[in-house]
């Protein structure tokens, strides 16, 4: 029997102004969580460090340059194939102007309890059903 692998993924809780939080919404052609909605951030690469990582998924899925603030929070996520676990930060942006990658159909600025009510991935709603982010 093959052990289903751990993988390191880092998400970034990114605010504006007027304290709303940037989610994505993944394509319909994405292999996990197809049509919802999440943090922008991504996989670690073998190697990286995590810090590196979420400013490098940040700039490719955003345009946005970041400068990680604090832990936020972890959530994990059970799929066929592997057992991601994220580590959500709080992040600052320092410059870019917001433009999403291919890996999203689009973006808004939402506060917790409009997110609530979208179409969440799974690890997403049980990060944020009980807790502020």
């Amino acid at each position: 029997m093959t052990e289903i692998p751990f993988k390191l993924v880092v998400r970034a809780v990114i605010k504006n102004q007027d304290g709303k939080i940037l989610i994505l919404k993944r394509s319909r052609d994405s292999r996990s969580n197809p049509c919802c909605w999440e943090l922008p951030g991504g996989k670690v690469e073998p190697e990286e460090d995590f810090d590196k990582a979420l400013i490098r998924e940040i700039k490719e899925e955003t345009n946005l340059n970041i400068v990680l603030k604090k832990a936020a929070g972890i959530a994990q996520q059970d799929l066929p194939y592997s057992h991601s676990i994220h580590v959500i930060m709080n992040v600052k942006v320092i410059s870019g102007d917001l433009k999403i990658s291919h890996e999203h159909e689009e973006y808004q600025w939402a506060f917790l309890d409009e997110i609530k009510t979208l179409k969440l991935s799974e690890w997403f709603y049980e990060l944020i059903k009980e807790k502020e982010i």
